[in-house]
């Protein structure tokens, strides 16, 4: 990922910072605020942290005019650059190296870095933090990059003439005559639950009714039977003489 070094961000800027002479470190047990002349800084002004590419830069600058007193950058976090006291929060130790921008010299000096709050000095370690965080992501994408890049790509392209098959399940073809014929209701109910189709309803009470068929047959024998005529009388002017006699 290529860097563009004219363009510089502003990580952080804090108004009021101060400057100490420190004494050569005695042991390799740390720096100590202590052994600094606290009431007495050497320089007070404005701090202002920015960034350009990977590397960041801590400015100390007039709080007036702007003017540069010193700079100190930063290549990585935590490191010799930057060394947090043993016995204060609020106060570091920075390496500040002669010249403008990128034009160093080579030649460096350690100098005491303090903060009047204990928000600002947290600050000042979270903005590097943040940048170094970001500066080891971009290595990790760039290495990640560079990795697909150099492996061989996979073709997946057909070659001329190539073909492929495709099976697809057993699938009945529908028989011919399409959709099965629905049953012809006629219009009727579906017999109640429990009652086989085609049954005849028993009556309430247990009592069975004489199935039709033979009531319809009893009906035919009764209408074939022949009905007895009256017999006539032996004395066909009997009704005359009576009727006569009164």
């Amino acid at each position: 990922m290529a860097e563009d070094n004219s363009y510089e961000s502003m990580l952080c800027v804090k108004p009021e910072v101060h400057v100490y002479r420190i004494p050569p470190r005695a042991t390799n047990r740390g720096y100590r605020a202590a052994d600094w002349k606290l009431d007495e800084p050497a320089w007070s002004g404005r701090m202002k942290i920015t960034a350009k590419g990977k590397m960041a830069f801590i400015k100390l600058e007039d709080k007036n005019t702007g003017e540069l007193f010193a700079q100190a950058p930063v290549e990585q976090y935590p490191g010799c650059v930057v060394e947090a006291v043993t016995d204060s929060s609020r106060y570091f130790v920075i390496r500040i190296e002669d010249g403008n921008g990128e034009a160093l010299s080579g030649r460096h000096a350690f100098i005491g870095l303090g903060f009047a709050d204990r928000g600002d000095s947290f600050d000042f370690n979270v903005a590097l933090q943040d940048h170094f965080k970001w500066v080891k992501q971009e290595g990790e994408f760039a290495k990640m990059e560079a990795s697909q890049s150099a492996a061989p790509k996979l073709d997946l392209s057909f070659k001329e003439g190539q073909t492929i098959k495709i099976s697809i399940g057993n699938i009945k073809k529908k028989e011919a005559g399409g959709a099965k014929p629905r049953p012809m209701g006629g219009g009727l109910l579906p017999p109640p639950p429990g009652v086989k189709a085609g049954g005849i309803i028993p009556p309430p009470g247990g009592q069975q009714m004489a199935p039709a068929a033979q009531t319809n047959a009893a009906a035919l024998l009764d209408f074939g039977s022949p009905v007895p005529a009256p017999q006539p009388s032996s004395d066909m002017w009997g009704d005359f003489t009576s009727a006569g006699s009164k």
